[in-house]
């Protein structure tokens, strides 16, 4: 597998299309780079304390008190912050910004439940990356300062790639539901009598079944007949290369240029055949965007919803399916990488070896540490 990695650069700035990472684990035939990191030992595995210890000295190092539950005396992220007040005194620290906030509240949040914390990417610079977005990606409503991190794949940890922002209603509802639970629940919701579990209807139930799928390895066939229901949040990583072609083919629609930039993409394909459904793919989706948007797509936000929403139709779903199963999973990945090598994306494209796709999510332990997935079973 690979991980590909892609900063759009040419919609306006602050758009919730423009300013995403778009992140793609796919299949590659290479020799994997790096070997899986070993699982930790006694000898090397840090314990609870150790962890709030280091937790209450970031608090300190930051200027900031621990919430005042952990201040008992034997509480060691009391000790890690005295620790911390010690070697930095009563300076004055800049203030913390809100990614920086959010961070030592994550960790705290892990750290209570036994949750595994990646700590060499999910740092306070990539969790400022997420907080970009304007609107919950389920309830479309507006965040303002009502946020919540959700870990998309509740059997992972807290980890770069598996976090999504929404409102604190939709990261409720989804609770502990993936792919095939959130699937079964819409088609349920739809056919009725009961028209909302949680709050949540079909269509919101779609969202988030998409969103899981993302992180979710699935077979090709799969993967390939789902509607793009939402758009891939910022940094969260796909497991799945044909939807990272099928959001980098929707994501051309938001920036100028796409006309001319999906004619160039469609040289890469081999075969007149692929060619013809391919621009059968476009030629239903286009139209159905500028339709739903009326002519008046002018907001980012409007624009996203236009484009997800295009997806509910029948005939681009016909069409986009009978296009993408003539691929496989590898033909996907590297049609994103070489429009990527052309410069045929609006976003930047990176790519990283197995198994730094996963690294860090603790798969293997439910998405808890160690020392607390032994004590969980």
């Amino acid at each position: 597998m690979a991980q590909i990695a892609a900063a759009a650069s040419v919609a306006p700035q602050g758009s919730p299309i423009s300013a995403a990472q778009l992140e793609l684990a796919g299949f590659v035939t290479e020799t994997p780079v790096a070997a899986p990191a070993a699982e930790p030992g006694p000898a090397t595995a840090r314990c609870s304390n150790d962890l709030g210890f280091e937790l209450g000295f970031d608090h300190a190092r930051h200027g900031l008190t621990p919430p005042v539950a952990h201040l008992s005396h034997q509480s060691p992220l009391l000790q890690g912050w005295q620790a911390g007040m010690a070697t930095f005194g009563r300076r004055h620290a800049p203030r913390p910004s809100r990614a920086t906030r959010l961070w030592l509240d994550l960790r705290l949040h892990a750290w209570q439940r036994g949750r595994a914390f990646e700590e060499v990417e999910l740092t306070p610079n990539h969790l400022q990356q997420l907080l970009g977005v304007s609107h919950c990606p389920i309830l479309r409503c507006a965040l303002d300062d009502q946020i919540s991190v959700d870990r998309v794949r509740d059997d992972a940890g807290y980890a770069a790639g598996n976090l999504a922002v929404m409102s604190p209603g939709a990261n409720a509802a989804k609770a502990r539901h993936g792919w095939a639970s959130a699937s079964e629940l819409a088609r349920s919701l739809a056919q009725g009598p009961i028209r909302s579990v949680a709050g949540l209807d079909a269509i919101q139930w779609l969202r988030v079944a998409v969103l899981c799928s993302f992180v979710t390895e699935l077979p090709h066939e799969e993967a390939a007949q789902i509607p793009l229901h939402v758009l891939p949040p910022n940094r969260l990583r796909l497991l799945n290369p044909i939807q990272a072609l099928q959001a980098l083919l929707t994501r051309q629609l938001a920036t100028p240029g796409w006309s001319a930039r999906l004619a160039r993409l469609e040289t890469l394909l081999p075969g007149d055949a692929l060619r013809a459904d391919f621009n059968r793919f476009v030629l239903a989706l286009a139209p159905r965007v500028l339709q739903l948007g009326r002519g008046t797509l002018t907001e980012p936000q409007q624009i996203r919803w236009a484009l997800e929403d295009a997806w509910s139709q029948p005939l681009v779903m016909k069409r986009w399916t009978r296009f993408a199963l003539q691929l496989s999973a590898a033909q996907a990945e590297q049609l994103v990488q070489r429009a990527a090598a052309k410069r045929l994306c609006p976003v930047h494209v990176e790519r990283h070896a197995q198994p730094r796709a996963t690294e860090g999510w603790a798969l293997d332990r439910g998405g808890y540490r160690a020392h607390a997935a032994h004590q969980a079973h």
